[in-house]
């Protein structure tokens, strides 16, 4: 392996221990009262180090690693039906979901109960809406302005939203991707994605 991909590996190593650390203290003594020194001297770095790795403390909980991968393989996909895609997307998650899940619970948790991190949760779908915009887009040949692919962009972010809401009331009972599933279906997501993916793409 090169030195650059053993770099890369340990960042990602280091990144992820002060995230683990961060959701760690949080649980135990509370989002607010817990400080970005209290984090780096968890995970054993300085306050300065903590800033090399995340902007602030509402990013520790915000980031993850799940977007840019799916986002990746619903580009890379241009063999298949976006739909079909996006499924296949979703089940190849279903394995990391599980295994990341406590971690995964308590971010959701804090980013929908303390109002900052509900507020950026805001901004990261929006984020994500215009990602699934570019991607859908691509994939259909219909413009990244068309009303249509914005609408059925929002409704896949505003689908993940609510299965993560509805998750996170029922304590994690159950796994967050049933619920999207189930999101999905309620909102007859992939009959709405066939009908963009049946219009000729524009020239």
């Amino acid at each position: 392996m090169s030195s650059g991909g053993l770099r890369e590996r340990k960042k990602q190593k280091t990144k992820a221990s002060i995230q683990r650390e961060a959701l760690r203290l949080f649980k135990k003594r509370g989002y607010e009262d817990t400080t970005i020194e209290d984090i780096a001297a968890a995970a054993e770095i300085s306050p300065s180090t903590f800033f090399n790795y995340f902007p602030s403390k509402e990013d520790v909980v915000i980031y993850d690693e799940y977007d840019p991968q799916v986002f990746a393989a619903l580009m890379a996909q241009s063999d298949k039906p976006l739909g079909q895609s996006i499924r296949d997307a979703v089940e190849a998650m279903a394995g990391i979901f599980e295994s990341d899940r406590d971690a995964i619970f308590e971010r959701a948790k804090l980013s929908l109960e303390v109002p900052e991190l509900r507020a950026r949760t805001w901004e990261e779908l929006e984020k994500a809406q215009t990602q699934f915009v570019e991607i859908i887009s691509s994939r259909t040949g219909r413009a990244g302005d068309d009303f249509e692919v914005r609408v059925v962009a929002l409704a896949l972010v505003g689908a993940a939203f609510e299965a993560a809401l509805e998750w996170v009331r029922g304590g994690g009972r159950g796994t967050m991707l049933d619920l999207f599933k189930r999101a999905l279906a309620a909102i007859d997501f992939y009959p709405m994605l066939q009908k963009l993916e049946r219009v000729p793409k524009k020239t």
